[in-house]
C-alpha cells in the first residue's frame, strides 16, 4: 500500500485514545448500556456461585463429609441441601451463566452495530470530501482493507473492552476475595501472584508482537491493492501480454504476507506458550497445596473440588482476558489507520461560513491565474481571460499545454498557485465547493460508469429525476436506437467502470447524464474525441442545442469541432498565446493557423 498522510510507521505505539473516539457513541443508548452492564453483573453473580453447589453436593457424597456447616449450608433453605437439589441448582446457574450473557450481548449488539455504522459512513463521507490530490496517489484496494479492518475493530472493541475485560477483573478479584477469607492467605497469594504474572507477561509479549502484527496487516494491503489495481486494469493487463508479470508480482506481495503471518504466528506461539506455562504452574501448586490440606483435614473434599472450580473458572476468562488483550491491540492498529483517514485533511476547503454561488449571469472570468504542481513542473502562467455570460468558449492547444487543468480548477479541484477565478464577480475560493459544482455539467475526456444499469448511470446526473427526464436525455444523446438494440435495453449492465461499452458508447452516456443536469455552465473537455465523424456532427448539433444560453467551455483536440465558438484561446506550455474567433486566429497565421492546417493535412 502507498504511503499515504494516514499511513502507521510500524513502531509507533498503539494510540489509545481512540477510545474516546468511540465514547460518543455509546452515549446513543445510555439506557441499553446500563440494562446490559446489569445483566452482565448478574451473569458473574451467577458464575461465582456454581463452584459453591459443586462443592455442596461432593461434601454430601464424600465418606469425609465434616459435620462443621459451611457458609451456604447456614444461609441456604434445608430443601437445597439435598444432591439431587444441589446437582439441580449447579444446573440451573450454569445455564444462567450463559443465557445472562446472551441477553446481555443482545442488549449491546444494537450499540456496536449503529457505532459501525456511524463510523462507517463518516469515513465514506470523508473520503469524499478530500481532495483529489489524495484519491490520486490512494490505492482503492489497501483503503477498503483498512476501512473493513477498522469496522471491524470497533465492534470487537466496544463488545470486549466493556464486558469481557472489566467483568474478568471483577470475577477476578471475587475470587481471590473467596480464597483469602475462606481458604486463608497462602490460596489467595498464590493465585494473586499468578494472576500478576500473567497480565504482566501477557502486556509485554503482546506489545513486543505488535510490529509483526502491522508488518502482516501492511503485507496484506499491499497485495490487496495490486490484485484489485491490476484487475481493474485488466483490458491494459491483456494488451500487453503481461499476465505471467502481473501474477509474479502478486505473488512477490504474497511472499512478503507469507513471510510476515509466519512471524506473526511464531509470536503468537510464543505468547501462547508462556500462558499456558503460567496456567500451569499455577494451577498444580494450587492442587498440591489443597491435596495437603484435604489429607490433613483442614479441607473437604468439596472444597478440593471447589478449588479445581475456581482455577478453571478464573484462567478460562483469564486466558481469554489475555486473548481479548491481544486482540483489542490488533484492533487499535485497525482501527487508527481508519481513524487517521479522519484525521486526513483536505488541501481543499470551503473557507469558514462560506457562502453558496450566486448565480446570475454565468460569466466566468480568469485573472492572472498561475498553477504549478511543483516547483520545476509549472502548468499555467498567468492566463487572463473572461467568458462572456451565454457564449461559447474553446480551449485549443497541443498536448500538455494545461487544458484539462484549467477544467480542474473551473471545479476547483485545485486552487490556483496565485491569481484567481470568478463567476459572476465571486471568487471561486470564496464560495462553498457544492454549491459551485452544482452550476457546473461536464463531459469528460474519459467517461467512468458506474456498475450499474445505463438508464440508472444516466439518472445519475440528477438523481431526482423521473423516467421521462432520463429517457428525454437518452434522445437528446442520440442514445435511443443503440439501447434499443441491447437485449436488456435500457436495463443493461455496464460493468465496473462501464468496460462493457465502447468508448464512444460511453461518451454518450456521458452525455446524456449532463443534458439530464441541465446546468447553467457546461464544460466539454475532448466530448468527442471516442466519436467517429458521423456520430461526432450528430452529437455536436445535440450539444449546441443543449448548451444554448448556458456558458459554454470546449476543450477541444478536433478543431473542427469549435469553428463555431464565440472566441477561441490557444494555450502553449501554460501560457494563453493567442486569442480570437476562428477567423480572426487563421488571419493571423500563428499557432493556431499551424494546428489547423497540420489537422486539415491529416
Amino acid at each position: 500500500m502507498s504511503k499515504h498522510r494516514h499511513d502507521i510507521v510500524p513502531n509507533t505505539p498503539v494510540n489509545w485514545s481512540v477510545i474516546k473516539q468511540l465514547l460518543p457513541y455509546m452515549g446513543e443508548f445510555k439506557a441499553r448500556v446500563a440494562l446490559a452492564l446489569a445483566f452482565m453483573i448478574l451473569a458473574k453473580l451467577a458464575t461465582i456461585l456454581v463452584p459453591f453447589f459443586l462443592k455442596e453436593a461432593v461434601d454430601l457424597l464424600s465418606a469425609h463429609h465434616i459435620a462443621n456447616p459451611s457458609k451456604l449450608s447456614q444461609i441456604a433453605p434445608v430443601w437445597l441441601l439435598t444432591p439431587l437439589a444441589l446437582v439441580l441448582a449447579y444446573g440451573f446457574f450454569r445455564f444462567m451463566t450463559v443465557f445472562l450473557g446472551e441477553v446481555r450481548d443482545t442488549l449491546f449488539s444494537r450499540v456496536t452495530e449503529r457505532a459501525m455504522r456511524r463510523v462507517g459512513l463518516k469515513v465514506f463521507h470523508h473520503l469524499h470530501d478530500l481532495d483529489i490530490d489524495f484519491h490520486l496517489n490512494r490505492k482503492t484496494g489497501g483503503l477498503s482493507r483498512d476501512i473493513e479492518r477498522g469496522t471491524y475493530g470497533i465492534s470487537f472493541l466496544m463488545r470486549f473492552m466493556v464486558f469481557n475485560i472489566v467483568p474478568t477483573l471483577f470475577e477476578i478479584s471475587m475470587v481471590i476475595g473467596i480464597l483469602l477469607t475462606g481458604y486463608g492467605w497462602d490460596f489467595g497469594l498464590i493465585t494473586f501472584g499468578s494472576v500478576v504474572i500473567y497480565i504482566g507477561y501477557s502486556i509485554v509479549a503482546t506489545n513486543w508482537r505488535n510490529k509483526y502484527l502491522r508488518a502482516a496487516n501492511e503485507a496484506d494491503s499491499n497485495s490487496n491493492g495490486h490484485a484489485v489495481d491490476s484487475l481493474l486494469n485488466y483490458e491494459t493487463v491483456k494488451y500487453f501480454t503481461n499476465e505471467d508479470f502481473e501474477t509474479e508480482r502478486y505473488d512477490q506481495d504474497l511472499i512478503t504476507w507469507e513471510k510476515a503471518k509466519l512471524n506473526n504466528r511464531l509470536s503468537l506461539f510464543v505468547l501462547n506458550s508462556g500462558q499456558a506455562l503460567i496456567i500451569s504452574i499455577t494451577i498444580t501448586l494450587m492442587m498440591l497445596l489443597a491435596v495437603v490440606k484435604v489429607q490433613s483435614g483442614e479441607l473437604t473434599l468439596g472444597d478440593f473440588v471447589l478449588i479445581n472450580a475456581f482455577m478453571m473458572q478464573l484462567f478460562i476468562p483469564l486466558n481469554f482476558l489475555g486473548f481479548v488483550y491481544r486482540e483489542i491491540k490488533a484492533a487499535l492498529i485497525n482501527i487508527e489507520n481508519m481513524f487517521g483517514l479522519l484525521n486526513t485533511g483536505s488541501k481543499i476547503e470551503d473557507i469558514p461560513n462560506a457562502a453558496d454561488l450566486s448565480l446570475k449571469k454565468g460569466e466566468i472570468e480568469f485573472s492572472h491565474v498561475s498553477f504549478l504542481y511543483h516547483e520545476d513542473r509549472k502548468i499555467l502562467q498567468d492566463v487572463n481571460f473572461t467568458i462572456q455570460a451565454g457564449k461559447k468558449l474553446a480551449i485549443v492547444g497541443s498536448s500538455g499545454a494545461g487544458k484539462s487543468t484549467l477544467v480542474k480548477l473551473i471545479f476547483r479541484f485545485y486552487d490556483p498557485s496565485s491569481g484567481a477565478i470568478k463567476i459572476d464577480g465571486q471568487d471561486i475560493s470564496q464560495v462553498t465547493q457544492k454549491s459551485l459544482r452544482k452550476m457546473i455539467g461536464i463531459v469528460p475526456q474519459e467517461t467512468v460508469l458506474f456498475n450499474d444499469s445505463i438508464f440508472e448511470n444516466i439518472r445519475y446526473g440528477k438523481p431526482s429525476a423521473t423516467d421521462e427526464e432520463v429517457n428525454e436525455a437518452i434522445n437528446l444523446a442520440h442514445l435511443r436506437h443503440f439501447i434499443e438494440q441491447l437485449p436488456k435495453g435500457p436495463d443493461t449492465i455496464v460493468g465496473e467502470r462501464g468496460l462493457k461499452l465502447s468508448g464512444g458508447e460511453k461518451q454518450r452516456v456521458s452525455i446524456a447524464r449532463t443534458i439530464l443536469k441541465r446546468p447553467p455552465i457546461m464544460v466539454f473537455d475532448e466530448a468527442t474525441s471516442s466519436l467517429d465523424s458521423h456520430s461526432e456532427a450528430s452529437i455536436v448539433a445535440a450539444l449546441n442545442e443543449i448548451s444554448q444560453g448556458a456558458t459554454t467551455v470546449v476543450i477541444a483536440h478536433r478543431l473542427s469541432t469549435v469553428v463555431d465558438a464565440d472566441e477561441i484561446i490557444v494555450l502553449e506550455q501554460g501560457r494563453l498565446v493567442e486569442q480570437g474567433t476562428h477567423q480572426q486566429l487563421l488571419s493571423k497565421k500563428g499557432v493556431y493557423q499551424g494546428l489547423w492546417q497540420a489537422q486539415q493535412k491529416s
